[in-house]
């Protein structure tokens, strides 16, 4: 497993084991309308502008090229093959486990420990979609090292890239929540109010995500604003965080260097999912259905996104048939 397949092995997959039911149903309808793009030696994806009328001409396209990489466009085109005429973009969140900036796993590349940890960060993103924004058209699809989010609401869909770049800070917790000084009695004395002490709206989603930060970190990492001597003392004070203490843990930290650690888990927050794929109206992305071939696993919708093991789920037969 996560060794590359070889063309013997991609033949054997896409003329036994792929199957346009295993395409999902937001992909079949519209297909007319999409780009769709393939790399056929791993040297990334240099096929492009293709076109299909319907899933038996990709199945069979699917089955005597068998590609070493399948794509498909978010974007819907009247001109497909032209990349022209442009009618709207699915809403894309891209989290590949090997790029999240704070995990628990020290692998070179992706593992069991790190796509556990990247669906954390995924079904937090969906929760925040769907009850801050109210969105509810959104399918989860394993890529083969991460997880791909699509968002096919039409509001969205529609939106330009500022849109989908200021819904990408929020729901991603990527800007520190400002301070709000509130007056609590009839002497008009003002008291600061930090982001953990506001249970709702942003501030809720900023203090969720840095408490799964810190709680993840192993000391290793190197995130900028913090310093070895900072991240001792972090994860010394850690432990307030348990029972959502987190006075206590500023107290521990310190007024400026707090001010430092906030502003550097804005930074990871951002960092751990893929901006530029978000804000990009004609992105192409791996085809679910498709073989992600540099892992051998399969890029798949996930239907059960509480349950969904890619190591039961995701691996072609070939895998279980190898000698080695």
């Amino acid at each position: 497993m996560f060794s590359k397949a070889t063309m013997k092995e991609r033949r054997q997959y896409y003329r036994e084991e792929w199957s346009e039911k295993d395409l999902p149903d937001f992909i079949k309808n519209g297909i007319k309308k999409r780009e769709f793009g393939f790399d056929h030696n791993g040297r990334g994806p240099n096929d492009r502008y293709k076109t299909f009328k319907g899933t038996e001409s990709l199945r069979k396209f699917l089955r005597y090229k068998a590609p070493f990489a399948a794509y498909i466009s978010v974007a819907f085109y009247n001109e497909p093959r032209r990349r022209q005429d442009w009618q709207k973009a699915e809403y894309i969140f891209d989290v590949d486990a090997k790029d999240i900036p704070i995990r628990s796993c020290n692998c070179d590349s992706v593992c069991e420990i790190c796509l556990g940890e990247a669906l954390e960060i995924v079904n937090s993103l969906i929760d925040t979609l769907e009850s801050d924004l109210g969105l509810d058209n959104i399918h989860l699809i394993y890529s083969g090292r991460g997880y791909h989010i699509r968002i096919l609401d039409e509001e969205m869909m529609l939106a330009n890239s500022e849109l989908r770049s200021e819904v990408l800070k929020y729901v991603a917790g990527a800007e520190v929540p400002k301070s709000q000084f509130i007056n609590t009695d009839i002497s008009n004395k003002a008291f600061n109010f930090e982001h953990f002490s506001i249970p709702i709206g942003y501030s809720k989603i900023f203090t969720n995500k840095m408490k799964y930060n810190v709680q993840h970190l192993t000391g290793q990492e190197d995130i900028d604003g913090i310093n070895p001597k900072l991240m001792k003392d972090i994860l010394k004070a850690r432990h307030h965080l348990d029972n959502d203490e987190w006075g206590y843990f500023k107290k521990d930290i310190g007024p400026r260097r707090y001010k430092n650690l906030v502003e550097a888990m804005a930074r990871v927050n951002l960092a751990t999912i893929d901006a530029k794929v978000s804000i990009d109206l004609k992105r192409i992305l791996r085809l679910p259905s498709s073989l992600h071939s540099k892992v051998s696993m399969k890029c798949m919708e996930v239907k059960n996104r509480e349950t969904f093991d890619p190591f039961k789920e995701a691996v072609p037969k070939f895998v279980y048939e190898r000698s080695d």
